[in-house]
């Protein structure tokens, strides 16, 4: 009996850990959490640094859908100038700027509605929009506060209109209240300045109401184009 309780307490005493070896086990796990959670972090900033640049990709994407939406749906809104007492169309197109009437708001609510894109040095692309009445919007236009769309952003705009001889010509220039009518369609670039690439967005809208119902444009003024 004797010699089997020293037997069993011998291999009690082999079958353990000792403190060294309790020791070295711990380190090693510190050592491989450790590692563990420096990858997950570096894993875990690639994902949100992603995800910061897809945000602000389909930001961009969208905010340029809705231009491209706004310029199809451009209206040939006409007012009555005071001075005159003339009716006009109001469209103020510029290489650099452009302001027109479109069916398309941006909060969704229903009538006309002045939509306005300009470029703000060392900011970006600037939208306005304000409502439609049967008044010349400008001086609404001039009083509303600007939306930075696009950051870092240049544009240019160009106007498709037809020669008298029938061909198709672009312009970058386009004055409502002297043409009485809206350019065929509508060109626009859009840079961003960081770009190293130089991939710029580019949108052609083409403007199907482009005439009104009883103001007809005087064709002599294309001449001058």
């Amino acid at each position: 009996m004797n010699i089997r309780k020293i037997s069993r307490t011998k291999n009690s005493i082999h079958s353990g850990f000792t403190l060294m070896e309790v020791m070295l086990a711990l380190s090693l796990t510190a050592l491989l959490l450790g590692l563990l959670s420096t990858g997950v972090f570096v894993v875990a900033d690639d994902w949100n640094r992603n995800n910061d640049v897809f945000d602000q990709s389909l930001d961009e994407s969208l905010i340029v859908l809705q231009i491209d939406r706004a310029l199809h749906g451009a209206f040939p809104h006409s007012f009555t100038n005071r001075e005159t007492l003339s009716r006009q169309i109001y469209f103020k197109g510029e290489d650099d700027a452009l302001s027109w009437v479109t069916t398309v708001s941006p909060q969704r609510t229903p009538g006309l509605t002045v939509w306005e894109l300009s470029y703000t040095e060392n900011q970006g692309v600037v939208l306005k929009t304000v409502p439609a009445f049967t008044d010349d919007p400008s001086l609404r236009l001039e009083e509303a506060e600007g939306l930075l769309v696009l950051p870092d952003h240049e544009l240019s705009f160009s106007y498709l209109y037809e020669d008298l001889d029938e061909s198709l010509v672009w312009t970058e220039e386009w004055e409502g209240e002297e043409r009485l009518g809206l350019p065929l369609a509508v060109y626009v670039k859009l840079s961003d300045v960081n770009d190293v690439d130089e991939n710029p967005k580019e949108i052609v809208a083409r403007i199907r109401n482009n005439t009104h119902r009883s103001i007809r444009p005087n064709v002599n003024d294309f001449i001058t184009l």
